[in-house]
Formats: C-alpha cells, sequence, structure tokens
C-alpha cells in the first residue's frame, strides 16, 4: 500500500511566516503586507483580491528576490530528510499551497513529487492575475483528489499537514492529519498535533502503513 502525504507551506512548512510575507520583507514591504494579509484574514478580502494586491505591491519582483525570499525563509528543519524518508517507503509527497507557485514549486526541488499554488504571471510580471488560476481552501481539495487520481490512490490514502482555516477542509476530507504549529481553527479537527519546529518530528507521529 502507498499514501500520499499533503503539506501546506505557510505556516506548516514555514515556521510563523508565509511566502507572501517572506518575498514583501525581501523587497522592504513588510508594513504594507502586514496590513494586505489582516484586512485578508478578517475576510475583507477573497482570495483573488488578495492575489490581485500583492500582485500590485510585488511590481518590482524579479526572480532574484523571489530567490532570495525562499533561501532566507524561516523553514522548519529536516524537511528533505522527512519527504526523504516518506519516498523511500514508496509514498508521494506533494505540497498544496495558496501561495503563488512561483515560490511553492521550488519545494520540487527538496523531494516533492508535485507542487500547487496560486498560479501568478511569470517574474517579472508582464501581465495581470487570472482569477481562475488562483485557489482557495477548497481548491486544495480538489487538488488533493487530482493528484490521487494520477498516482492512482484515494482519498483514504492521504495524510494531509496544515496549520490555518484554510487547511480545515482538507482535513474534513482525508482520514488522517496533523496540525502543525496551528491555530484554532485546525488544532481540534486534527488525528495528531505537533509543536515544534522540526518536521522528522511532525512526520513520525504518522505511523507507516504495515
Amino acid at each position: 500500500m502507498s499514501r500520499l502525504h499533503l503539506f501546506d507551506l505557510d505556516g506548516t512548512l514555514l515556521h510563523g511566516s508565509a511566502a507572501p510575507v517572506e518575498i514583501s520583507r525581501q523587497l522592504g514591504l513588510g508594513a504594507e503586507i502586514t496590513e494586505i494579509e489582516r484586512t485578508f484574514v478578517a475576510g475583507r478580502l477573497s482570495p483573488v483580491e488578495y492575489a490581485v494586491r500583492v500582485r500590485e505591491l510585488w511590481a518590482q519582483l524579479t526572480v532574484a528576490d523571489v530567490t532570495a525570499a525562499f533561501e532566507g525563509a524561516p523553514w522548519l528543519t529536516g524537511i528533505e530528510e522527512a519527504w526523504a524518508t516518506i519516498r523511500a517507503r514508496g509514498e508521494y509527497v506533494a505540497v498544496v499551497s495558496l501561495s503563488p507557485s512561483f515560490f511553492v514549486e521550488r519545494l520540487l526541488g527538496w523531494g516533492a513529487h508535485a507542487a500547487h499554488g496560486s498560479v501568478f504571471p511569470n517574474v517579472p510580471f508582464a501581465s495581470p492575475i487570472d482569477p481562475a488560476g488562483i485557489l482557495d481552501a477548497g481548491g486544495k481539495v480538489k487538488i488533493a483528489d487530482a493528484l490521487c487520481e494520477s498516482f492512482g490512490l484515494a482519498r483514504t490514502d492521504c495524510v494531509a499537514y496544515g496549520d490555518s482555516r484554510s487547511d480545515a477542509e482538507l482535513f474534513a476530507a482525508v482520514p488522517v492529519s496533523v496540525a502543525v504549529n496551528a491555530d484554532h481553527h485546525v488544532a481540534q479537527l486534527a488525528t495528531h498535533a505537533y509543536t515544534g519546529r522540526d518536521l522528522r518530528e511532525a512526520c513520525e507521529i504518522v505511523k507507516p502503513v504495515p
């Protein structure tokens, strides 16, 4: 038997931060992203409206900026090792995030079989946001279903790792979930909970399939 391990990015693989926050800090726009994030979390921006706002904020973004933000981000330790252990068992690793795909997809280089985020224009931006490419919480479940189909698995073969409201629908859709440094929106939904800075420890909570 095999399984699909689905990892959120913001607040899960990134400790206490999010990809848009790290990108904005790299551009010296920390205060601006804080205000946009606050408005989004309060429900006054839709995912598409949020994406439009940050795309405008990042008008001068370069690939070098994205690289610096990625490399300097507060990642949990042991991500590559944890994923290598999962892969060695013949299981699958995927990252599913609402953050920009140009940041999320860099995790393919760390051992993820798949990495999906909201589809932004290529950096540097030369086109507007396409609303059809922007994910919401329900979109995570749809991507999980598509990944299951491609790997010959079912929802019952999935383990989800997340930290906040955007992971609640996915937690409700799969049989095993791990709340990683989570808030109240998912802590009570999860099968397991982990608080700490090492992904290897979080993954070890989930017992391998016999």
